[in-house]
């Protein structure tokens, strides 16, 4: 890290660092505990999805409006409004579970405050990232820009990994299951002092914007991205018309993100609840707390592996990796909804891990280079909006068709991923881009 950036000296460069670490392994983190804690509360699972859908909702809204804001009201203070908004909601939502887990609130109640407070994180979470990502770019030099952009956002992959992996450490006697929450909450204290403490707010020397984050979830890293422009650009044409949903070039491409998004965000808004069942944890939700924290951060890792390791090693293009991802996604999920141990639901979530890690930034990719540069603004707005909508109401439904039959949630997520790699063998083809 010390070697990353001649313009951010390496303290302030891990300051940033944590920041984007932080929000995504906080949010991992309840993950993983979550669908014990509802069983403990003996609350209906789709009520404990549909607390997630709701983070992920706001999240998804308030996101574009936070990347504009930091232009106006300064990186430093945003990355600020993000990390409060991660410390209050952590605590406040431990609290309130901690309240409902010893009986002094009753359960209905306790879940009601805890979307209340989760509405901290979704509503101002989002501001924090794109924030760092800009004021890394506006005070790099271009030739390392890259590397330092490279470096945050990898740091927001990693927290997906690091959540389920430390959450079960943390499950204390006092507090129990809400001891993660409350946990995060103080690491996000102490970062927001260190923010405060070694971060200056001094004048960017660069203009930049940040790239909108998605909703981080224990899915390994969303490929990065970014809206700078070149600074060497020429001066700007007449505008083109606008780029639109319907446009022939990129319908394929998002339309393969769309169903392929839905797959994956059914998968993970169900696995919880299946190891719950299949491990017969119910009545132990403590321990299943623990087994899904060691799925979820093996699903993680195979996500890694994909995007850090196979795409870059096989230099995959766009269309090998959403077909190659959806196969692997399909089986996979096939693999985990047939499993009834530990290991046979730990190697089906981590294969169809590794699918959809091959095929998110395989799909983004696809639509990027069906247009010319000029369009990459659109282009990825579109993208963003179609994986984050993914986990607005998808996980909800995942959970709802599983109770009713457990192979049901995890056909129709395999039928997407087979349909997918039917439909898109002959709808996915590169047509190169003009400009």
């Amino acid at each position: 890290m010390a070697t990353t950036s001649r313009s951010i000296p390496a303290d302030r460069m891990a300051v940033l660092f944590a920041v984007m670490l932080v929000a995504a392994a906080g949010n991992t983190a309840m993950q993983s505990i979550l669908p014990a804690i509802g069983a403990k509360l003996h609350i209906p699972d789709v009520w404990v999805s549909l607390a997630f859908s709701w983070s992920a909702l706001l999240w998804v809204a308030t996101a574009p409006h936070w990347a504009r804001q930091s232009d106006k009201r300064g990186r430093k203070a945003l990355m600020a409004l993000g990390v409060i908004g991660f410390f209050a909601s952590m605590a406040l939502c431990g609290l309130a579970l901690w309240a409902g887990l010893e009986g002094y609130v009753a359960a209905g109640t306790t879940f009601i405050l805890f979307a209340l407070f989760r509405s901290l994180y979704g509503g101002l979470g989002s501001a924090a990232p794109p924030a760092v990502q800009a004021y890394v770019a506006a005070r790099t030099d271009p030739a390392e820009r890259t590397q330092a952009l490279s470096l945050v956002s990898s740091s927001f992959g990693l927290g997906t990994v690091v959540g389920p992996a430390v959450a079960p450490f943390f499950i204390l006697p006092f507090v129990g299951l809400a001891g993660p929450m409350l946990v995060f909450a103080l690491i996000g204290l102490f970062v927001l002092v260190m923010l405060r403490w070694r971060l200056p707010n001094d004048m960017p020397r660069f203009a930049a914007r940040g790239a909108i984050a998605p909703y981080p979830l224990s899915a390994g890293p969303a490929e990065p991205s970014s809206d700078e422009e070149d600074d060497a650009a020429p001066a700007p044409a007449p505008a083109p018309p606008p780029l639109r949903w319907s446009d022939p070039r990129i319908r394929p491409w998002l339309a393969a993100g769309f169903f392929g998004g839905q797959a994956q965000a059914m998968m993970l808004g169900v696995i919880g609840f299946l190891i719950l069942d299949r491990l017969q944890l119910r009545l132990k939700p403590d321990e299943g707390a623990a087994m899904t924290g060691i799925v979820l951060m093996a699903g993680a890792f195979a996500t890694l592996l994909s995007q850090w390791g196979l795409i870059p090693l096989l230099k995959m293009s766009a269309r090998p990796a959403v077909l190659l991802g959806a196969a692997l996604g399909g089986i996979g999920i096939l693999l985990t909804g047939l499993s009834d141990d530990l290991h046979g639901i730990m190697f089906g979530f981590a294969l169809a891990s590794l699918g959809f890690g091959l095929f998110r930034p395989g799909f983004t990719a696809g639509a990027s280079l069906a247009v010319p540069r000029r369009d990459q603004g659109a282009v990825a707005g579109m993208t963003a909006s179609i994986n984050g909508s993914a986990y607005i109401i998808s996980p909800a439904i995942g959970v709802l068709l599983y109770n009713w039959h457990a192979m049901a949630g995890y056909g129709l997520m395999a039928a997407f991923c087979g349909w997918l790699v039917v439909w898109g063998w002959t709808a996915l083809r590169q047509q190169p881009a003009e400009g």
